[in-house]
Parts: structure tokens; C-alpha cells; sequence
């Protein structure tokens, strides 16, 4: 079931810089916000497009763990993975991100997740490429709308708990 989004999505990309923010607001408190992106079952049911297949292969999210993951539809399946630099409960996660498919382009994502008035929180993620060209390799790759409806999911998801 779709909801139209309370809150929309910020994703900021300047031009001849290697990395991307990410902002988005969610009515929920950041410790609920933070458990969906570490608890396996929950970051399963929000992550990606709807109309991709989601599979989980590894996830260990602590600091010093590692995760991995594939999407897709039919034969087009596309695997990531990556590991956990930093883990701070309810605060922030520091974690690689790479596409199996070009494993020298490896990224590196910083979440915030900023208590705002009314229980509710503001999650920024910033994604930063070794270049400008990965950078703007990943934004073409149409990731936009992928994330946008991740966090449709994820709204609806936290409006059931």
C-alpha cells in the first residue's frame, strides 16, 4: 500500500564535489528511525525500490561488521555490500557502500540521526564517491528514486509500530 509522503526527501549533489546529502525527516523518534536501518528485518521491509525483490545475505550492524545484500527483477539482479566503520546507537552509522558490479567505486556514508521537537527526527546521509565522476556515475544510475521510495516505505513502516 502507498502513502503519499508527509515529509519529502532532500538530495543535494553540487556540482564538481564527490559526494551527495541525503536529508529527510521522519514523525518518529531517532531511536526508532536508527533500529530501522540496523535491525535486519525491519531495513528489509523499507530499503529500495517496491517493485524490486529484496534479499539479505549478510548483515551485522556493529561497529567493525559487515553487510550484504542484493535487488532486483528476474535476471537483473544487482548486489551491494560493504562493512560498518562506526555504530552509535541512536546517533549515527559510518558504513561503506559497493555496487558488486563496479567494486573499485567504493563509497563511504555517514548518517545522522538529529532529534527534532515533537519526537520526530531529521536523518541526513552523506554519501562520499572517490571522485566527482563516481559521484555523478551513482546519481545517473537513477538512485533518486530509488531512496525517495525507500523512505515512502520507511514512513510507512514506522506509522505500524
Amino acid at each position: 500500500m502507498s502513502t503519499v509522503a508527509k515529509h519529502e526527501t532532500e538530495i543535494i549533489a553540487p556540482a564538481g564535489v564527490p559526494w551527495i546529502d541525503i536529508i529527510r525527516e521522519f514523525d518518529a523518534t531517532p531511536d526508532r528511525v536508527f533500529r530501522a536501518h540496523v535491525d535486519p528485518a525491519l531495513f528489509a521491509q523499507w530499503i529500495g525500490p517496491r517493485d524490486l525483490s529484496f534479499k539479505l545475505g549478510e548483515w551485522d550492524a556493529r561497529t567493525g561488521g559487515r553487510w550484504a545484500y542484493s535487488s532486483g527483477r528476474g535476471e537483473d539482479v544487482f548486489s551491494f555490500y560493504g562493512s560498518f566503520h562506526e555504530i552509535r546507537e541512536n546517533e549515527r552509522i559510518v558504513q561503506t557502500f559497493t555496487y558488486a558490479g563496479v567494486p573499485d567505486a567504493v563509497a563511504l556514508e555517514i548518517a545522522r540521526f538529529e532529534a527534532l521537537p515533537g519526537g520526530r527526527t531529521r536523518l541526513v546521509n552523506r554519501s562520499i564517491g572517490s571522485s566527482v565522476e563516481e559521484r555523478d556515475s551513482m546519481v545517473a544510475s537513477g538512485m533518486e528514486s530509488g531512496i525517495i521510495e525507500g523512505y515512502q516505505q520507511l514512513d510507512e513502516l514506522l506509522n505500524q509500530e
